[in-house]
């Protein structure tokens, strides 16, 4: 199957400029997608541009990753309704580190292949650019009107904050981003969320305009849930690619735990099985839903794509103790289960504390589990608290030790999900 049709039935493109699938079909192409390094790690909405590299990089194609040091001092209006927080040059070029060593992680840069993956950082090429340069190499070839009539500044325009000039300038920079790559390159096409779609034809533009070349463009859509919820988003906030800021347990059970809607729409988006084994899982899984048989499969797939085959084991190993025997009394697991559990919130509390009786509500709250008393309350009179495993709903029940499980532990359930380990010290 060839790479656009591939990716049509995935589900992977919105939009797409006339004459791109002709130029794939045609060469080996290069072409690219950046990444904004706002944090020090990508996270869970930044898969479906990076699987798009990987899909590019299989098809036969050269993929260039591109981050963004030079733009992310900007700020990019697409999407937003209010002017972002600029960064520092220490904290930019610490994410952009974060973000390169992923990004290393699952593309082929071997350079002894023809369409070897690439690394590329815009700040190489604007850091010795001067604003007078600026104007004349790419702001005189776009002109104001054509900027103001994209949607992302247009809605910028009519809200309530207004846009800044440095982010009105933020199109333009990324344009000259897919200029440049086309002059030192030959790059010839860019992908990106649906909401670059603006930007993107921008930089096709200035191309066309500054050299005469043929440049194109494809989108995919953004990533939605069904419920309405913010893909990537949990009650501990963003799903990250870093296993120190989201454990492989709990990006694990992120997908074992999405919806049937969306895991129908997911497994075909974030894996790599083929169409004739996807349309057999969906088969199944419409005669059993309740065995979760998708969900479990995609989970399989993108944790072990993100984090390797062994983490994925262990998650499914803690996945097992946590869930799978529910009715087995805590006090059947040992201490090496307690200890081996990826991904459960581990914290010290001290044994004075529990020697004198600490009451559940104190303790819930000082142990960081609920941010506050009432918070912990609440939960518990709606039964959303166990402790080894026993519901709470005595909210006078004091912590002593005959509690803690092997004399120094005790396992709490926050709502469906949420695990706790507490070790009295």
């Amino acid at each position: 199957m060839k790479l656009i049709d591939e990716l049509r039935w995935r589900g992977m493109i919105q939009d797409i400029m006339p004459g791109t699938e002709d130029q794939l079909n045609k060469e080996m192409t290069t072409g690219y997608i950046g990444f904004d390094p706002t944090a020090d790690s990508l996270h869970i909405g930044s898969l479906v541009p990076i699987l798009l590299l990987v899909h590019f990089q299989k098809a036969g194609h050269k993929p260039i990753a591109l981050v963004g040091g030079a733009t992310g001092m900007v700020g990019d209006p697409s999407g937003k309704s209010e002017e972002r927080n600029l960064l520092s040059e220490d904290i930019l070029q610490k994410n952009i580190a974060g973000v390169r060593a992923q990004l290393e992680k699952f593309l082929d840069f071997d350079p002894s292949r023809p369409n070897a993956a690439e690394m590329a950082n815009n700040f190489d090429w604007f850091k010795s650019i001067s604003f007078i340069d600026f104007l004349r190499e790419a702001g005189k070839h776009i002109t104001v009107n054509y900027m103001m009539a994209k949607d992302s500044v247009k809605k910028r325009i009519e809200g309530d904050t207004g846009i800044s000039y440095t982010e009105f300038a933020y199109q333009l920079m990324q344009g000259y981003d897919f200029y440049w790559l086309y002059k030192n390159k030959q790059c010839k096409l860019q992908m990106g969320g649906s909401d670059q779609w603006g930007n993107m034809t921008t930089g096709t533009e200035l191309i066309r305009r500054k050299v005469g070349g043929e440049a194109y463009v494809f989108t995919n859509p953004l990533i939605t849930k069904a419920d309405g919820g913010k893909f990537g988003k949990t009650e501990k906030g963003n799903v990250w690619l870093d296993a120190e800021k989201t454990s492989p347990y709990q990006f694990y059970q992120f997908w074992l735990n999405s919806s049937d809607e969306d895991a129908e729409k997911w497994i075909k988006i974030f894996t790599f099985l083929p169409q004739a084994e996807i349309n057999e899982l969906l088969k199944e899984h419409k005669k059993d839903p309740g065995q979760r048989g998708l969900q479990k499969r995609l989970g399989k797939e993108i944790t072990t794509f993100v984090h390797g085959a062994g983490e994925y084991d262990k998650a499914i190993e803690t996945t097992q103790k946590l869930f799978s025997n529910q009715q087995a009394p805590a006090e059947s697991l040992t201490i090496e289960d307690l200890e081996g559990m990826e991904g459960v919130v581990k914290s010290d509390y001290a044994m004075s504390r529990i020697d004198a009786g600490i009451d559940v509500v104190s303790f819930l709250a000082e142990t960081g589990i609920f941010p506050s008393k009432g918070e912990a309350k609440k939960t518990m009179m709606g039964g959303g608290v166990s402790i080894n495993r026993k519901k709470i709903d005595n909210l006078q029940l004091a912590i002593d030790p005959t509690l803690l499980l092997h004399g120094k532990y005790l396992l709490v359930q926050k709502g469906k999900k949420n695990y706790f380990l507490v070790k009295a010290v």
